[in-house]
């Protein structure tokens, strides 16, 4: 339908546009390997599966409408017209470019008529899509599409309004290119004089302009201006936000998963190669020292800010702002690609432009911006490497963490006590507690930790969980003065030497006292452990080591303990157990997965709950995980434990619960919680102790115990 001219025309600009798009697309390609590909976690392994399931869930939106729905909605409108519209354009351009007798000679049918419907709908709906996202964003100011607040790094590009401007470009792209299809198409209709059933917004259109002569120049004009529009584009495709389109599928795809296909929980971390005698830094500074998956992260992220509004620092008014980070790393690898991709290093440090020191060392190493990101980016995994930079390159992190650092390379645990104290927990217990020594033939190895044997609080959480054990008939045996601390707060705060240290210590006094790891030939032993963080540690990083135990978690062991009639279940035995709220641990909760059997043994412990806005894999952290708990917060607005205990607090519970020792702390030292009046902070197993201890007392015919009686928690 084009005139010869035409069709040369616009072959001559598609061929420089396309020329141009394809310098653009590869210097992306060329900057993302960049990144190191040698990674102990699978990326490339089962490649057909891992495309599938990245194509399934991006065109199924699956990790985009679980959060903000409403704004969601509007996004799939965008989303799915713009799928629709690769199809769309190509029959567009043929429409233009072929003979018209062989247009004709290609009719589909019933096929043709149903697409005719679809592009016509869907390009309504696009304009609606985008319409509403810009004035969301232009019209309405959405705070939710900010990074944070003042005290957030922000590269010069995005000061000076850089994510505005390529929304902007970007919506009012869309809006000409659909915009001049659907006007064109209306065009063309009022050139033949007829209405088309299979195109009710064209034929509307076609009704308002009117039949006459001359209106297939209508038709010239939206077919120019709309596939115009896209050779326009194309050059600046590779530079713009909408590069998501094609990147965020092959960042799904190429998750961390395990061999089996599930989930890498967030928390694993790469390990570092400390024996390489010709590294001359550990961790990252500079852009070329990320791994491949860490440059692929900024192209493919939405700029949504998701994992902004989850984040417990930025929540809480800090420096820290996932989002910020990854969109700063996006602008300089835009600003410098043509040499970076070309193999020169990056101008300056990352803490220059993307992120300040102060931002580094206020994650919690929660996870949550990892679980809400619809696109699969980690920022939390470049935090961490940023810290072993500083800590093991720079020898620069916060003063206090030296303590923790050198108590635990001198005795073995952060609060630097005598290895000679780590079974005074079990002081005035009816039951003398049974070591590996006294008692090889265990079936249970229960890892107290260094927060159950050293801190008072934990400590009745330890005595909680002896006295159950016992109760349960469980043979089990403790490590005792043979247990070290697991590392978790040096690889957390990128001490990776010292964490290798401990760790390494660890598998080999476990794989010596499980050793065989069976009980009569056929049952491996049990690992359990009331610590999310040595859980985590254990079950999840040392197999990185060679250490493979079966690991669990006290709130899962108890559950299964209570499951099988080996604890008794509460309920329906005593009347007035407490109302309680559960916090969960991130290091269960969000990382693994945890969250009925907390719950389970809640209920087995005769309470009744009252759950938090923010629970289960979306809860909100206390503030202790990343080595926080060794540190002073940095400055902020709030604590982060002072706005999740507010928040417990406000369900009206008379006690929160919660089943990690750390979390217990912290809850338990927020503002208000050592009031008289003030609600409780309690463990699961001292939960559970009590309740059993009230039951009990109930059909003995006495007074039931008071709430925490029974760990002295």
């Amino acid at each position: 339908m084009l005139s010869t001219p035409e069709k040369l025309t616009f072959l001559v600009l598609a061929a420089v546009a396309l020329t141009f798009a394809a310098t653009g697309f590869a210097r992306v390609a060329r900057v993302i390997a960049r990144g190191d590909r040698a990674l102990a976690i699978p990326r490339w392994d089962a490649l057909p599966r891992r495309a599938v399931s990245g194509l399934l869930r991006t065109l199924g939106q699956v990790t985009v409408f679980p959060q903000r729905p409403w704004v969601s909605f509007f996004h799939a409108f965008v989303f799915y017209g713009f799928v629709f519209y690769l199809l769309v354009n190509v029959v567009d351009a043929a429409n233009g470019l072929l003979p018209r007798a062989w247009l004709g000679a290609l009719s589909f049918g019933v096929v043709g008529d149903a697409f005719r419907l679809f592009a016509d709908l869907f390009g309504t709906l696009v304009l609606i899509g985008v319409a509403w996202l810009l004035a969301r964003r232009f019209v309405r100011r959405d705070p939710r599409l900010s990074p944070g607040g003042p005290r957030v790094k922000l590269h010069e590009a995005v000061a000076a309004g850089g994510v505005q401007r390529d929304s902007l470009i970007v919506g009012v792209f869309i809006l000409l290119h659909v915009g001049f299809r659907l006007v064109g198409e209306g065009f063309l209709l009022a050139h033949e004089g007829h209405a088309d059933a299979w195109q009710p917004v064209a034929s509307a259109l076609a009704a308002a302009i009117g039949p006459g002569e001359g209106r297939i120049v209508g038709w010239h004009v939206g077919w120019w201006g709309a596939l115009g529009l896209i050779l326009a584009f194309l050059p600046y495709f590779p530079r713009s936000k909408h590069l998501h389109l094609f990147t965020a599928p092959v960042n799904l795809a190429l998750d961390r998963r395990t061999p089996a296909g599930t989930r890498v929980p967030y928390g694993v971390l790469e390990p570092v190669d400390l024996e390489d005698e010709e590294a001359e830094r550990f961790g990252v500074s500079h852009l070329e020292h990320l791994r491949f998956p860490q440059l692929l992260d900024p192209y493919a992220c939405i700029q949504c800010h998701r994992c902004s509004e989850v984040c417990p620092a930025n929540q809480t008014g800090k420096a820290l702002s996932p989002s910020a980070l990854e969109i700063n790393k996006r602008y300089e690898l835009v600003l410098h690609a043509p040499a970076f991709a070309a193999g020169e290093p990056s101008p300056r440090p990352l803490l220059e432009f993307a992120i300040t020191p102060e931002a580094v060392w206020a994650c919690t190493t929660c996870g949550a911006c990892m679980d809400v990101c619809p696109v699969g980016c980690e920022p939390m995994i470049d935090v961490v490497d940023l810290r072993r930079y500083q800590v093991m390159t720079e020898g620069e992190f916060p003063a206090e963490l030296q303590v923790a650092f050198r108590g635990m390379e001198r005795n073995g645990n952060p609060w630097g006590l005598a290895a000679d104290k780590r079974m005074e927990w079990a002081d005035g217990l009816d039951a003398v507690v049974p070591t590996v020594d006294g008692n090889p033939d265990f079936e249970v190895l229960f890892w107290v930790g260094c927060a159950g044997s050293y801190d008072p609080n934990a400590q009745a959480t330890t005595r909680a969980m002896a006295r159950l054990l016992e109760r349960a008939g469980v043979n089990y045996a403790v490590l005792g003065k043979g247990e070290r601390c697991t590392g978790d707060p040096a690889r957390r705060a990128g001490n990776e030497y010292l964490y290798y240290q401990l760790a390494s210590e660890n598998v080999l006094v476990l794989d010596e006292a499980l050793a065989g790891h069976a009980v009569d030939g056929a049952k491996r032993k049990q690992v359990v452990t009331a610590c999310p963080h040595c859980f985590h540690t254990l079950f999840a990083e040392y197999p990185q080591l060679g250490g493979d135990y079966e690991v669990v978690h006290h709130s899962d062991f108890l559950a299964m303990l209570v499951r099988e009639g080996r604890l008794p279940a509460v309920a329906g035995l005593a009347d007035g157990g407490p109302s309680v709220t559960f916090h969960d641990p991130c290091y269960t909760g969000r990382h693994h997965g945890i969250v009925d059997a907390p719950r389970a043994v809640v209920a087995a412990a005769g309470a009744t709950l009252k759950e938090m806005p923010r629970h289960g894999t979306g809860s909100f952290c206390c503030g202790a995980g990343g080595a926080q708990f060794w540190k002073e917060e940095e400055e902020g607005d709030a604590r982060v434990a002072d706005a999740r205990y507010a928040e417990a607090v406000d369900t009206g519970a008379e006690v929160v619960v919660t089943g990690c020792p750390f979390c217990r702390s912290m809850l338990g030292s927020a503002t208000g919680a050592g009031a008289d009046a003030a609600v409780p902070v309690r463990d699961l197993a001292v939960l559970l102790a009590d309740g059993i201890d009230r039951a009990q007392a109930r059909l003995d015919g006495g007074a039931p115990a008071s709430v925490g009686d029974a760990g002295g928690d």
